[in-house]
């Protein structure tokens, strides 16, 4: 069990344990608890009711936020020719073929919070699975980040568009704003998600599909949202 400290023991005497909290009430102790000297991320973590060992029931894909992030994304292209022009031209930070490739391999290069290629690159880019793949960087078709519209990528990626997928505990983490964030682009952003994530809900699951759903800050504990109540709010939308 990690050791915390005393900043965050405080704060955390703010959130009842084992309370299920309702969407506004939840924000509402969440930026409450943000205590950092920075504009804290808010992250939503999720366990679904799915086998993550099954691969009928994998969950991965992209999505863009209403409200964007927040976050300032550094993006990384594996294009050539034509192809990386365009990407400079559309804002990538880092752009090159098996130049990049072989910075990735020697010098373990990973300044970049998102991966796009082109589908010609994809063969030079899959040596790199290992590193690029437990990081969550690894370009995928089903991300939308292995295309030919390397623009359109990377200006949808810049503008808040998230990539995800189930981790090995049936889990989805992503950031949903910042704490400075209005309360309703939160909201937002957390509800269109949620309904997202249920829109493509595998044939294959069976059962409850959202067991538990919970909120925090970058350095704040979590705060448990009740998914009754969540899924409500989705019908009123």
């Amino acid at each position: 069990m990690p050791r915390r400290s005393a900043r965050y023991a405080m704060v955390a005497e703010k959130v009842e344990r084992g309370k299920l909290y309702d969407l506004d009430e939840g924000i509402k102790v969440l930026k409450s608890t943000a205590s950092a000297k920075f504009d804290e991320t808010v992250e939503l973590a999720i366990k679904l009711g799915i086998d993550p060992k099954k691969s009928d029931q994998q969950i991965r894909g992209s999505f863009s936020l209403p409200n964007g992030t927040g976050k300032k994304i550094r993006i990384a292209v594996f294009a050539d020719g034509e192809d990386a022009k365009i990407a400079r031209e559309a804002g990538a930070d880092v752009v090159g073929a098996e130049d990049l490739v072989e910075k990735i391999q020697k010098e373990n290069f990973l300044d970049f919070d998102v991966a796009i290629s082109t589908p010609k690159l994809m063969r030079s880019v899959g040596k790199l699975g290992r590193l690029l793949g437990p990081r969550g960087l690894m370009p995928s078709p089903k991300s939308g980040t292995v295309t030919q519209d390397v623009a359109a990528a990377v200006k949808e990626f810049k503008k808040g568009k998230i990539s995800f997928r189930n981790d090995k505990f049936a889990g989805i983490h992503i950031p949903i704003g910042k704490v400075s964030f209005e309360d309703e682009k939160l909201r937002e952003n957390l509800l269109a998600f949620i309904s997202y994530l249920i829109s493509i809900k595998p044939p294959a699951v069976k059962g409850r599909y959202l067991q538990r759903v919970a909120i925090s800050t970058t350095m704040g504990p979590g705060i448990r949202l009740d998914t009754a109540k969540l899924q409500g709010e989705l019908v009123k939308r």
